[in-house]
C-alpha cells in the first residue's frame, strides 16, 4: 500500500490535536517520529514525541544520509523524517503520518508524490493563533512572537498541499479531515 498521510500547519494550528484524533480512528495509521535537534518541551519523550538528538548528533545523521528529508526549521533548530521511521512503518503495511512543519510538508509531498496525501490545516486567524501558542504555556514570549511571524509566511503555503482545512470548530475540522483521508485510501 505505502501510502502517506502530511500534516502541515504553522504551530497553535491544531495540527498534533487533529492528528491524535485520526490515530485512534484509524488502526492501519502509524505516527512517523520526527528526529529534531530541540531540547524537549513539557512532558515530551525521546522516541514517542521525537527523537532528541544532539546538533551534533543531527549534523552526523544528515552526513550518513539517514533523513528523507530535513531542514533547519528556525536558526539552530532542525528537524527531519528518518528513513528507517518510514522502512518501519511501511514494512508492517500501515499508512505513515507525518505531523511536520510547512516546508517539511512541502518536501514530503515533493518526495513521495502520489503515494502522499498533503493537508493544510489552517488557522482561523494569526490573532487566534497567537492566543493559543500563548494558552498552551510552553513557550517564552520571544518564542511565541518567533512562531506568529513564521505563520504569515507558512500560511501562504497552503496552495501547495492537496486539502486546507481552517480549524476554527475541531469536530468540523476533524470530519474534513476524514473526509478527504477517507477519498484517498480509497484510491
Amino acid at each position: 500500500m505505502e501510502k502517506v498521510i502530511i500534516f502541515s500547519a504553522p504551530s497553535g494550528s491544531g495540527k498534533t490535536t487533529i492528528v491524535h484524533e485520526l490515530l485512534k480512528v484509524y488502526p492501519q495509521f502509524e505516527f512517523s517520529v520526527s528526529a529534531t535537534s530541540r531540547a524537549p518541551r513539557g512532558q515530551e519523550q525521546d522516541g514517542r514525541d521525537y527523537y532528541f538528538l544532539s546538533a551534533e548528533q543531527f549534523a552526523e545523521a544528515v552526513a550518513q544520509d539517514k533523513f528523507v528529508e530535513w531542514e533547519e526549521v528556525y536558526a539552530g533548530t532542525c528537524y527531519g523524517t528518518l528513513r528507517s521511521e518510514v522502512e518501519r512503518i511501511w514494512a508492517k503495511g500501515n499508512i505513515i503520518i507525518f505531523d511536520v512543519d510547512v516546508m517539511g510538508g512541502i518536501n514530503l509531498k515533493r518526495i513521495f508524490g502520489e503515494k502522499a496525501c498533503s493537508i493544510f490545516i489552517m488557522p482561523p486567524s494569526v490573532e487566534e493563533l497567537e492566543r493559543r501558542l500563548v494558552g498552551r504555556g510552553t513557550d517564552a514570549p520571544e518564542v511565541i512572537a518567533k512562531r506568529v511571524a513564521k505563520a504569515e509566511f507558512e500560511m501562504e503555503k497552503a496552495p501547495q498541499f492537496d486539502s486546507t482545512v481552517v480549524n476554527d470548530d475541531l469536530a468540523e475540522a476533524i470530519a474534513q479531515t476524514r473526509s478527504i483521508i477517507d477519498t484517498f485510501i480509497a484510491r
